[in-house]
């Protein structure tokens, strides 16, 4: 039976890297699939791995109805054997809906990647809607990795390497940043509670008077 499957976890545990490698695996067996993203890190319409692996994908927008999509394309004589939606945070509850929907009345596979948390510890409304409605939540085993060596759990927004927990929810950025430039961080809780980066903590270990800011 197809199903509606929801890859997550937290940043930098290799989603984009298996949605590839899915892709990867079931057009070498002749299957064509349908594969859409948005804000992807490397530009509209692409889907990428921070491996440097790279392919094309429609790039979803606001408002577009995902199944009316795929329905116009079939109707168009075009193909599709499956759908990979990354990025999936990013798409709205209702385009969510339209994705199973696509399971039960086309019958194709739809595997969904995304993060299920905001900066601030908050579900994303896409990741909120495919775990109350996804056939099967996989919680991916590659473990990132906090800079304390733990397993890390939390995203965190930072600007020149401090913590932001204010602004709006989606800002595209990376964990590979300049040092003015917005970037993300994975942090386990015990940090991400206190606010403490991998740059707040050694800033600290140099001036030991200086504490963290910890969160209320």
């Amino acid at each position: 039976m197809p199903e509606l499957v929801f890859f997550c976890g937290t940043m930098d545990c290799g989603k984009s890297t298996l949605a590839l490698q899915i892709e990867h695996n079931r057009s070498a067996r002749g299957l064509q699939g349908m594969i859409f993203s948005r804000d992807d890190r490397a530009g509209e319409g692409k889907l990428s791995s921070r491996l440097g692996l790279v392919t094309d994908a429609v790039e979803v927008g606001d408002g577009q109805d995902l199944y009316g999509y795929l329905v116009d394309h079939l109707s168009q004589g075009g193909r599709a054997d499956y759908v990979i939606a990354d990025e999936a945070q990013f798409l709205a509850p209702e385009q969510i809906d339209q994705l199973a929907r696509v399971v039960d009345d086309l019958n194709l596979d739809v595997y969904a990647f995304g993060i299920t948390t905001d900066f601030r510890s908050k579900l994303f409304p896409g990741s909120q809607r495919l775990v109350e409605l996804a056939d099967r939540v996989e919680v991916l085993q590659v473990e990132a990795l906090c800079w304390c060596g733990a397993r890390a759990t939390h995203n965190a927004r930072t600007i020149g390497g401090v913590m932001v927990v204010e602004g709006a929810q989606v800002v595209v950025g990376d964990v590979t940043h300049s040092a003015d430039e917005v970037g993300y961080e994975v942090l386990c809780r015990r940090h991400h509670r206190r606010r403490m980066t991998a740059a707040t903590s050694h800033a600290a270990a140099l001036s030991p008077d200086v504490l963290p800011v910890t969160s209320a």
